[in-house]
């Protein structure tokens, strides 16, 4: 349930920047996706593993895991933080955007 009130907070940070709706979700769905794509076609394993870390989408499911944790490439509460990380910053290039902007 926490992994989807952040990813909304991502989303309703990047529709507060572009303020455009298209725009929004064909970033938000590129920046959760384009993660575990690169992560996919890179063949070397620690870039691999790097890239599985920073993703917000790989990170933040972390979280749902119940068995094989020692598998996964974050832990469960830091993949959390990470996709914290990414909701934040959206956030706040959102309410930087706005404040800039005549609105």
């Amino acid at each position: 349930m926490l992994h989807l009130v952040l990813v909304a907070l991502l989303g309703l940070g990047v529709a507060t920047a572009v303020r455009d709706s298209a725009t929004a979700i064909g970033t938000v769905l590129g920046l959760l996706h384009l993660f575990p794509i690169l992560a996919a076609v890179v063949t070397d394993p620690d870039w691999h593993r790097h890239l599985q870390q920073i993703g917000p989408i790989t990170a933040g499911l972390a979280v749902q895991a119940t068995t094989g944790r020692h598998d996964l490439p974050i832990g469960p509460w830091t993949g959390l933080g990470v996709l914290a990380t990414w909701a934040a910053a959206a956030l706040l290039a959102g309410l930087l955007g706005l404040r800039l902007r005549d609105a």
